[in-house]
């Protein structure tokens, strides 16, 4: 759309911009502004002990049809409510209330992107490595701290089959609704394994036959001439110091992306999705 279509009278562009204006012209002649932004909320205080705050859409969706989910309260918009395809609150095996926009605000803050829905629920208790099934694909993390980062590699770990993100117990991110909202569902659809020792977990790895690779902008040869074997273990470091002296020494082999542009690194939320797509399509070729 243009600007010169969307800032027809009686257009929401215009509107806008005619509030700036009227409150400019008041400031002007020294009156009180006809138009203020709106202030910000801060969060309030944290849920009780033992839960977790999950909101958005997608998140509470696919909370919702996870049968290991204890959700135990939920607060919810008329809107969101509709889109959810909830039916009867009443009929919810856990309290559920109705209620505006502003009053999911002042639980999360204005700055969270609940769209209308937040649940209080039990967090998904972690599993062991050795509940790791049959699985050819696994995401490590090793000290992966920011919940942007693991909420959207969890996205990209489902999206392309793998069957497990190994993280360690200390140095990563908990369960929370900054994580949830990132992975977009994804934390619902993906089992997490929690490990004390990352080089004894690699280990374990390569006794249950996995080939592990360690992601290095710097490593010997390039992504996809490394894959051997028909299990894949993906481990990726921390943003800045990447990985590990320990864990580089004890993965099957370092590799790179290769990346022929002026930039040789990325995100590595970004390095994780481009990874996973390159292993997944090596192990569906073998097979």
């Amino acid at each position: 759309m243009s600007d010169e279509k969307s800032n027809k009278p009686g257009t929401r562009k215009d509107t806008h911009y005619a509030k700036l204006r009227r409150a400019h012209r008041d400031q002007k002649a020294g009156g009180a502004p006809a138009f203020r932004p709106r202030q910000p909320v801060p969060p309030g205080e944290g849920p009780a002990d033992g839960l977790v705050r999950l909101y958005g859409l997608h998140t509470v969706r696919a909370a919702l049809d996870n049968p290991r989910r204890k959700i135990r309260k939920m607060l919810v918009t008329r809107n969101a409510a509709e889109r959810l395809s909830i039916g009867e609150l009443a009929a919810l095996p856990f309290k559920a209330e109705l209620v505006e926009p502003k009053d999911i605000d002042r639980v999360t803050g204005s700055d969270a992107v609940h769209q209308g829905v937040l649940i209080e629920a039990e967090p998904l208790k972690p599993k062991r490595l050795d509940a790791l099934g049959d699985t050819k694909l696994v995401l490590v993390l090793d000290q992966v701290t920011d919940p942007h980062n693991v909420g959207a590699i969890l996205r990209s770990a489902v999206a392309f089959g793998a069957g497990a993100l190994i993280t360690t117990a200390r140095h990563s991110p908990q369960e929370s609704g900054v994580l949830a909202k990132s992975a977009s569902g994804a934390l619902e659809h993906i089992d997490q394994i929690e490990v004390k020792n990352l080089a004894d977990a690699l280990g374990q790895l390569h006794e249950a036959g996995f080939q592990t690779i360690g992601l290095d902008s710097e490593g010997p040869a390039e992504l996809e001439k490394t894959f051997d074997g028909e299990k894949i273990a993906l481990v990726l470091g921390a943003e800045g110091k990447g990985l590990r002296q320990k864990t580089r020494e004890t993965v099957t082999a370092l590799a790179r992306l290769n990346m022929p542009g002026a930039i040789h690194s990325l995100n590595v939320s970004n390095a994780a999705a481009v990874s996973l797509y390159a292993a997944r399509k090596f192990i569906a070729n073998s097979e």
